[in-house]
């Protein structure tokens, strides 16, 4: 044990899925690719968002939020994990752990009330449409992003700094794909056991207030939808909704496994999965969910790419 702690100094070993993998390599480069395209998917609608004033309107502005989100969230992660296997050196500094550990928080935390705040748009838009302008203003669209980051980083910043004042005098082996708090706790010298069991409960609140809000948000909108007389804007104000509803389940799925589903129902190989999941799968399956299903996403798409290609044959 003295061996390990001086090898580690105040360090960890990350043991990821890539190490409990049958072929290693290809889900490297599986993972790998998968990153590059979550980098470029969510780059792009950024700049598109950013770039093409007809998106200037709150539903956007909230997309290309959830996009900077999982451009982030993705980046914390998949580099260092992909960077450990390829060099052979699983370390992660205490620091560098804590860093990952609040980061996380954050951002998901974040993306947790900002999928509630897109829903909450996608219910006016929908249900009170002649108050739209007043219920949504732009005031009102960055509040809600504000509001998502930093109720998100207080609280992380808490969880962050009672996590890492624990002794860890165990193996210092963390069997899952980067520093999250419960596999983080089993390495703990001291009864966790209470402070595990607010981690539980919280979870379970930031996870489940929202989702009841999108849930209530959608079960409304459906009653609106159904009575919509035209086939038209019913089958627009669905297939938008169904987009957003792929999203929030896709996410809450993996959190939900991780950290509302009791632990003792869940093994350390199933938790490495879960996270990979809800760490790279979603970032990129997010924006092509939205851009894929969406013709005014697609439509700046093409007018931004097409204004750069004019300009630098122009200059050709």
């Amino acid at each position: 044990m003295d061996i390990l702690n001086s090898t580690l100094g105040n360090g960890f070993l990350l043991v990821s899925i890539l190490d409990d993998s049958g072929a290693p390599e290809l889900l490297c480069a599986t993972i790998m690719a998968m990153y590059f395209l979550a980098l470029t998917s969510n780059g792009l609608l950024l700049l598109v968002i950013t770039m093409d004033t007809r998106l200037h309107v709150p539903m956007y502005l909230l997309l290309g939020q959830l996009s900077l989100m999982d451009l982030i969230l993705t980046s914390v992660i998949t580099p260092k994990a992909v960077m450990n296997f390829l060099l052979r050196d699983n370390t992660i500094s205490f620091g560098g752990c804590a860093l990952q550990i609040f980061l996380e928080l954050v951002l998901g935390s974040a993306e947790d009330l900002l999928l509630a705040f897109m829903a909450y748009d996608r219910y006016v838009a929908i249900c009170q449409p002649l108050n739209y302008t007043t219920l949504m203003s732009s005031r009102v669209c960055w509040l809600m992003v504000a509001t998502s980051w930093i109720l998100a980083s207080m609280s992380a910043l808490g969880y962050t700094t009672y996590t890492m004042q624990y002794s860890f005098c165990k193996s210092r082996q963390i069997r899952h794909w980067f520093c999250e708090i419960p596999p983080l706790l089993k390495l703990a010298c001291a009864d966790t056991s209470r402070y595990e069991l607010m981690v539980y409960l919280m979870g379970v609140i930031v996870l489940l207030l929202p989702l009841t809000a999108i849930l209530a948000s959608y079960t409304l909108i459906l009653f609106t939808v159904l009575n919509m007389p035209s086939n038209e804007g019913r089958k627009k104000a669905l297939v938008t909704c169904s987009s957003h509803l792929t999203v929030v389940g896709m996410w809450y799925g993996g959190a939900s496994f991780m950290y509302v589903l009791p632990s003792s129902f869940h093994s350390p190989k199933q938790d490495n999965i879960s996270s990979v999941f809800y760490t790279i799968v979603t970032p990129v399956l997010n924006p092509l969910i939205y851009s894929l299903r969406n013709k005014e996403v697609t439509g700046a798409v093409k007018r931004v790419l097409g204004k750069h290609l004019l300009s630098a044959c122009s200059k050709c």
